[in-house]
């Protein structure tokens, strides 16, 4: 079965790219895998000199809620073939794309619609994707 890992957010961006990846998979026999990443609030590093356990459940239940609509809205427009999973997983965006895409015939599609102030304030994911991953990697425009 041919493997769609779909990175999401929960922003504008990754909405783009539940519903490019839905026309790739066509409604054929496809795994579509939405994977959203999350960090503790600061990063990992700040997280242990500093835990909290109680800020880490809820900035976790924020990104699990932020998968499930995603996922709801990718079983929405999901053919008869067509499996949807979630994977919530915590680390950095990029490295966690990266690593969920370990077959060739994986496709990695995420969004690519960053401003020029924050894509120059933050490396980019989608950029890190492209030079990284060992699948193709599908790159879908912002709004």
């Amino acid at each position: 079965m041919r493997r769609i890992v779909v990175g999401v957010s929960g922003g504008r961006g990754s909405a783009g790219a539940v519903r490019r990846a839905l026309r790739e998979a066509g409604g054929g026999a496809v795994e579509l895998v939405l994977v959203h990443a999350w960090r503790p609030p600061g990063g990992e590093r700040s997280f242990r000199r500093h835990p909290d356990a109680r800020g880490l459940a809820e900035v976790r239940e924020a990104a699990a809620g932020r998968l499930d609509e995603a996922l709801r809205s990718a079983l929405a427009g999901a053919g008869p073939g067509t499996a949807v999973r979630g994977a919530l997983v915590r680390g950095r965006p990029r490295r966690v794309l990266v690593a969920v895409t370990d077959r060739g015939a994986d496709l990695l599609v995420v969004g690519a619609g960053r401003g020029l102030l924050r894509r120059g304030l933050r490396r980019s994911v989608t950029a890190h994707c492209l030079r990284h991953a060992g699948c193709p990697v599908l790159t879908v425009p912002g709004p």
